[in-house]
């Protein structure tokens, strides 16, 4: 499995009528992708939900690397690069992934930690797992997953929430435009 995203920084005057549109057209199109968990096409809307700017976002499950590979050297990618130009793409291991009982997302929470040079890396990932679990739990969860940055020692979480976008301290919120979960089902 590979956990991933990417975003794109739109000017502060963008109409995002257009990236709404362009989820509505173009998240269908990988309700069955072949290897993929779920892609999330998000959205951070300046002055909504805490968020200071406008942002396009996709964050990505992948059950299947192989596949991972395939998208980033092939057609889906291109349009992406011939959109909005090359993104910087964040990459990261995942530690636990579950699905909720949630079937429609609303909104994604982003939460990060860093790992110090002292803590105890197993007691984090059991901490982590047994966090996932309670939230996978919750009536409003579609999906929550947890993974390693090994580029900058944190570990990351992203909740799918079938419940409205709520600012609160320490996690970053999208609003979900589309979610398409080919692979939800078999998560834990």
């Amino acid at each position: 499995m590979l956990a991933k995203q990417y975003s794109h920084r739109l000017p502060s005057t963008y109409d995002m009528g257009i990236i709404r549109e362009r989820a509505t057209r173009r998240g269908p199109l990988w309700d069955a992708t072949e290897g993929l968990g779920f892609k999330a096409f998000v959205v951070r809307e300046r002055g909504r939900y805490g968020a200071t700017a406008n942002v396009y976002s996709a964050v990505y499950l992948w059950l299947d690397a192989g596949q991972t590979a395939d998208f980033f050297m092939g057609s889906r990618f291109q349009n992406v690069i011939d959109d909005f130009g090359r993104p910087d793409v964040e990459t990261w291991l995942p530690l636990d992934a579950r699905k909720g009982p949630a079937q429609r997302a609303l909104a994604l929470y982003r939460e990060e930690q860093p790992i110090g040079d002292q803590d105890n890396r197993a007691e984090l990932r059991a901490t982590l797992i047994e966090q996932n679990r309670r939230i996978a739990e919750q009536d409003d969860t579609v999906a929550v997953v947890s993974a390693l940055d090994v580029a900058n020692w944190k570990l990351i979480r992203f909740t799918l929430s079938s419940s409205a976008p709520v600012a609160a301290a320490g996690r970053t919120v999208y609003e979900v435009l589309h979610l398409a979960r080919p692979g939800v089902a078999s998560l834990k």
